[in-house]
Order: structure tokens, then C-alpha cells, then sequence
């Protein structure tokens, strides 16, 4: 595309199913935005995403404030403004005392227009809600320019800097891994209450060739993918997503002890949450069927994504490893397995766009960082390059 800084170029926020959409016509001159990237406790929740990343809508607001879009009462100065029939969170609207009203967009909500250089995110502000740094150092290098994105333990420039190479916080203990335990999943209005429940028995007498493909054959952690298809980025918001996977016999409702009374099958699953009669104990959880064999479920109060599942896969989802409330951190490196240097999910949805870039170097960040630690390739990624 031409660099002419007189070259105007028009920004579109979409939600994934269309029924709300907003445009507008920048110059090229004003490129790039200034984005920000949140690693708050409180954004991982109330999306399903490990971060969130927006930038000041630079059109009109009138028709976005006007419109049915849904509002969730995020804080007592923030809403957050999202498709109530497919949960793509679009806006956050600011309003404080004596200040102009802010309009915020999440920017996987933006069209992939062809310009290298976007956005820049000069600042990741509350890494030190991670407690493990979660994703924030492989967004180090995300920008365009090379100017490295600095982590902040909490707002930025108010707060110290977040030390990735700092000591290693506390990690489950042996004990504890030998035992059951319950990995909160929750939205951030808890409407959605569900847990992951991690057994040493759960795969631990199959067969390695029996394994689900999820389960790393020798520690059986779950694997954790990186995604950056467009559908994901709608629903998330983020230009990557990072899911986990489960079989739903995992998946249980607070306190429960013997068999589970979740679903057990993502037939059972959508019946249940779509029935009239349904187990209040579901809660906000709702679903959209974003193709015909496709559910993504979300929380239809504060718009957080919780689970995909399709049907030629009845016995597992994926989980937004966003919503996870490990007590070792962001990541849940006692029970998840980063696949980190791997082909990124949905890829080539970012090519001759300005994700394209910014994918790329998450990427490259995050396969120098396993290098730097010692940490080996997963199974999933040397199977892959075996076969390539």
C-alpha cells in the first residue's frame, strides 16, 4: 500500500457474526496508532484471552454509543460494549468526572488492512497480575519500529518494571501433584463457575499411542496452542489466542465429588445449555454456532469466552486458558505445556496484513525465549517438523 502520508485509510470494527460494524477514514499521516496491552486479572477474565490490546477509536462515537451493542459494568468507570449474539467484545467506554468520554476499541476487533505499521504498543501494563509474566515477554518485540514493548508491574511509568528474569515463583508442590485438584475456570463476573480437575490417574495407565493428542506423554500436561485465526481474534479481541484443551469428563461443576454432573459430550453439552428446562449450575454460559458443527460458548453477561467445541470431537473442548486460576501462575506451567516456536494457528489469515508482523514476531520472541531457557519442543512440535 502507499506510504503517501495523505492516503487515507479506512478502519473497520467488526464482531465476528456482522451485526455490528463500524467504520471509519484515518490519514496515513496519523499512523501509527498508540496502542496499550493489559495483563490485568480482571481483562484475562472478562475475555478468555491472556491479554488485552486496544487503541483510541479514532471515528465518531455517536452511533457506537447509541447502538444495542451489550454493556457489561466492567469497573464504576469502564464499560465494556460487546455483541450480545456472538460475545465479540468491541468497545471500552470510559467516563470519569470533569474528563471527555474515551472510546476505546479492542483491537482484534480491527480489519487486517495492508499497512505494515498499524499500531505500536509502547507499554504491557499489569504483568505483575500474572505472577509468571504470562505472555507479556513474548510481546516484547511485537512492534514494527524494534522499539521493545515495556512490562509494567502495574500502570505504566507509576510502577516498577516487571523482572522476567526475576527469582521463580512458587510451583505446585510434588504433593500436590499427586493428588486431585481443581483449577478454577471463571469468568470475571463468575457467571461462569466451572473447574478443571487434574487427577495423576487420569491418563497415567494409557498407552502412549492412546493418549489424547492434548496429553504430553511424559509429564500428561496439556498442551497450549497459539491461535490468530479470525474468527478467534472476534470472539477474543486479541490478535492471539491461546487455548488448552480438555475432555469434558474433566470438566466439573464446583464441588462436585463422585461422577461428574457436567455434560459429557458436546452434544450433551449443547443441549443442556440450550435447553428450557436447563441446571442453573451452567449459570451465564451460553453458546454461538459460528458454523453449523462449531460452538463457541461465552458468558452472556460480561462477554468472556469459555470453551470451542465441535462435533466430530464429542469428548473434548478447548478452554480459554485466560480464565484459568492456576495458583503458579498466569501460565499454569504445572499443568500446561506452551507449544512455543510452532506454527501459529490460522496464520495465514494475517498474511499481506498488519498482523502478519506482529504474529511473526511473537513467534520469533517466543521460540528464542524456549532457546534461551533450555526448554525442550513439544511432542506436537517435533512430530510436525517429522512430517513436514
Amino acid at each position: 500500500m502507499s506510504t503517501d502520508p495523505n492516503q487515507s485509510l479506512t478502519i473497520t470494527a467488526q464482531c465476528l457474526c456482522k451485526a455490528h460494524s463500524y467504520s471509519t477514514s484515518v490519514s496515513s499521516s496519523s499512523l501509527p496508532f498508540q496502542g496499550s496491552i493489559c495483563h490485568c486479572k480482571s481483562c484475562r477474565h472478562v475475555t478468555g484471552a491472556m491479554y488485552t490490546s486496544h487503541i483510541k477509536w479514532p471515528g465518531l462515537t455517536r452511533e457506537i454509543l447509541s447502538s444495542d451493542l451489550t454493556r457489561y459494568e466492567f469497573s464504576s468507570n469502564v464499560s465494556l460494549l460487546f455483541c450480545g449474539i456472538c460475545s465479540s467484545p468491541l468497545f471500552w467506554e470510559e467516563y470519569y468526572k470533569d474528563r471527555p468520554e474515551v472510546l476505546d476499541v479492542f483491537t482484534g476487533a480491527l480489519d487486517n488492512v495492508p499497512v505494515k505499521n498499524l499500531i505500536t504498543f509502547p507499554d504491557q501494563i499489569f504483568v505483575g497480575d500474572t505472577e509468571d509474566g504470562g505472555v507479556s515477554q513474548w510481546l516484547q518485540n511485537v512492534n514494527q519500529d524494534g522499539k521493545e514493548s515495556r512490562c509494567w508491574k502495574a500502570r505504566a511509568i507509576k510502577s516498577e518494571t516487571f523482572d522476567h528474569d526475576g527469582p521463580t515463583l512458587v510451583d505446585a508442590s510434588n504433593e500436590d501433584l499427586k493428588s486431585s485438584r481443581d483449577i478454577p475456570i471463571q469468568c470475571r463476573c463468575k457467571g461462569v463457575d466451572l473447574v478443571l480437575r487434574r487427577s495423576p490417574d487420569d491418563f497415567s495407565a494409557a498407552e502412549t499411542g492412546s493418549l489424547p493428542f492434548f496429553i504430553d506423554p511424559t509429564a500428561h500436561k496439556h498442551l497450549t496452542t497459539f491461535d490468530a485465526c479470525n474468527t478467534c481474534r472476534s470472539v477474543f479481541g486479541t490478535e492471539i489466542i491461546n487455548w488448552t484443551f480438555s475432555l469434558l469428563r474433566q470438566i466439573r461443576f464446583p464441588n462436585d465429588t463422585e461422577q461428574p454432573d457436567f455434560p459429557q459430550s458436546v452434544q450433551d453439552l449443547e443441549k443442556a445449555v440450550s435447553s428450557s428446562d436447563r441446571d442453573t449450575r451452567l449459570g451465564t454460559l451460553t453458546l454461538y454456532k459460528s458454523s453449523p458443527d462449531v460452538q463457541r460458548y461465552f458468558c452472556s453477561r460480561c462477554s468472556a469466552s469459555i470453551f470451542y467445541a465441535v462435533d466430530d470431537r464429542p469428548d473434548l473442548v478447548d478452554v480459554a486458558v485466560g480464565l484459568l486460576d492456576a495458583p503458579d501462575g498466569a501460565r499454569a506451567e504445572s499443568d500446561l505445556i506452551w507449544n512455543l516456536g510452532s506454527r501459529v494457528g490460522g496464520e495465514d489469515d494475517v498474511v499481506g496484513g498488519w498482523r502478519e508482523g506482529f504474529i511473526n514476531r511473537v513467534k520469533e520472541t517466543a521460540e528464542k525465549w524456549r532457546v534461551e531457557r533450555g526448554c525442550p519442543k513439544t511432542w506436537r512440535r517435533l512430530a510436525a517438523e517429522k512430517s513436514a
